[in-house]
């Protein structure tokens, strides 16, 4: 639900979105399948656009329900590149919300690029600021081409945390680069002999 709920808006009034489904006894694929979708937008509200968010999340759970019996278990049982396409068919479910998905909820080894990850690879000069969020995302995996699935899963759910951590701390929308861990990296390819 939080891949969901996080769109256009801080995990902060997703948290409290997530509060409200639970208090409600709604915080489950069950909990959404019966609520009514009036009640459900009410408990979305501080999430920001609850009504298109509360849409969304029973499409999800219809999906859910035709496709895989309801079972979130034989959902994730699917090849990952199968899953994600049938992800990006749903209504307001673009790349990122896939990814999430699929990493967090699922535990596939798929990258999830945010904002904060182009932010980071852009001011480094890591990747052009064109480049599509295929390009950022193959890039990572790539670095990590190596490894057994699961253990992919894990470096890619942590390394994601890690810039997340980094970009709201340091490289937001206004940089704050004397005091990124990440300072050192700067301008390395201008500078390189």
């Amino acid at each position: 639900m939080g891949a969901y709920l996080t769109q256009n808006t801080s995990w902060r009034n997703v948290a409290r979105a997530l509060d409200n489904l639970r208090a409600a006894a709604a915080l489950t694929v069950n909990g959404i399948r019966e609520i009514d979708c009036s009640r459900l937008e009410q408990l979305l509200r501080p999430s920001g656009y609850f009504r298109q968010k509360a849409e969304r999340l029973k499409i999800f759970v219809a999906y859910l329900d035709s496709n895989y019996g309801g079972s979130l278990s034989r959902m994730f049982a699917q090849p990952t590149a199968q899953l994600r396409a049938e992800l990006l068919e749903l209504k307001g479910v673009g790349p990122e919300t896939a990814d999430s998905i699929l990493l967090y909820a699922g535990g596939h080894p798929i990258f999830v690029v945010d904002v904060y990850t182009r932010r980071i690879l852009e001011r480094h000069d890591i990747l052009p600021s064109a480049a599509k969020y295929v390009d950022l995302q193959r890039l990572v995996e790539q670095a990590f081409a190596g490894n057994e699935s699961t253990a992919r899963a894990q470096c890619f759910n942590e390394l994601h945390a890690l810039i997340v951590a980094v970009g709201k701390n340091h490289c937001n929308s206004v940089a704050k680069c004397d005091s990124c861990p990440l300072q050192h990296y700067l301008g390395v390819q201008q500078h390189s002999p």
